[in-house]
């Protein structure tokens, strides 16, 4: 079966999911841990991963929460950044559906086409599995409509970082929580929500798939102060981002702007 890049990024994502849910199903019928769900699911989605990459781009390089950094990814044309289980201690209770599967595909070229040191992320799928939905760059999510009220923001389930508070004070925000980045990031996809501001530490792969959704979908992106999100660094950790409607991008970055300088 030949897949291109996007279908394969949709269909990892997509397959895996499945594979995480039945696994899960299995963990929780058998009373099952909490931290051994964890463990099992990680270890069966990155294997599932593993093996399909090795079959339909045996040349590609990986970079994967759940496995050894290879430096070749630095060299490297085509780097495959996945998370293969996003929002683990949500996975591992049962009764939660905030958790996501991300595969991204990064290239050394920009968005044009044209070579870039920097490269791009040019496919991109999340599943969350639990809801049954893979939003991806080969299926374009369509851009949410534009939300008449407050703005809502995302954080996460059990904090909210200072720069959460800067945005949700300056624009007046109702507030929601989730898990996974993941959730929340395609939760602003989805409409669900309009802002999600992280910055309390994160790594490449917990943004690059859905953050390269996010803009498929026309949102706006940026690292906290405004810059480009940029992937394939040899520091895998990136550890802020903003995702939000473009109506509220520039208000959004000049309270976080704000808000630093009177820190």
């Amino acid at each position: 079966m030949k897949l291109t890049d996007g279908e394969l990024a949709h269909f990892l994502a997509e397959e895996t999911g499945k594979r995480l849910m039945a696994v899960r199903e299995r963990l929780y019928n058998d009373g099952a841990s909490m931290w051994y769900a964890k463990d099992v699911g990680d270890a069966a989605a990155q294997r599932f991963i593993d093996e399909t990459l090795a079959e339909h781009r045996p040349n590609d390089a990986v970079l994967s929460e759940e496995a050894a950094d290879d430096s070749n990814r630095l060299t490297s044309d085509r780097v495959w950044i996945i998370d293969p289980l996003d929002g683990t201690q949500e996975y591992s209770e049962f009764d939660r559906a905030d958790w996501a599967v991300h595969i991204a595909l990064w290239e050394r070229k920009d968005a044009d086409g044209k070579p870039s040191d920097d490269g791009s992320i040019t496919q991109a799928a999340v599943a969350l599995p639990a809801y049954n939905m893979t939003l991806s760059t080969h299926q374009l999510p369509k851009t949410p409509d534009r939300h008449e009220g407050k703005p809502r923001l995302v954080v996460s389930r059990t904090r909210a970082t200072r720069e959460a508070v800067i945005v949700a004070e300056a624009l007046d925000c109702e507030v929601a929580r989730l898990g996974s980045a993941g959730a929340k990031t395609m939760a602003v996809v989805l409409g669900e929500v309009d802002i999600y501001v992280h910055a309390g530490g994160m790594y490449q792969w917990d943004s690059a798939a859905p953050i390269a959704v996010a803009a498929a979908a026309g949102l706006f992106t940026s690292r906290i102060d405004g810059t480009p999100l940029v992937y394939n660094r040899r520091d895998a950790w990136l550890p802020d981002l903003v995702v939000c409607q473009q109506h509220l991008a520039q208000q959004v970055i000049d309270a976080l702007r704000a808000g630093r300088l009177g820190a």
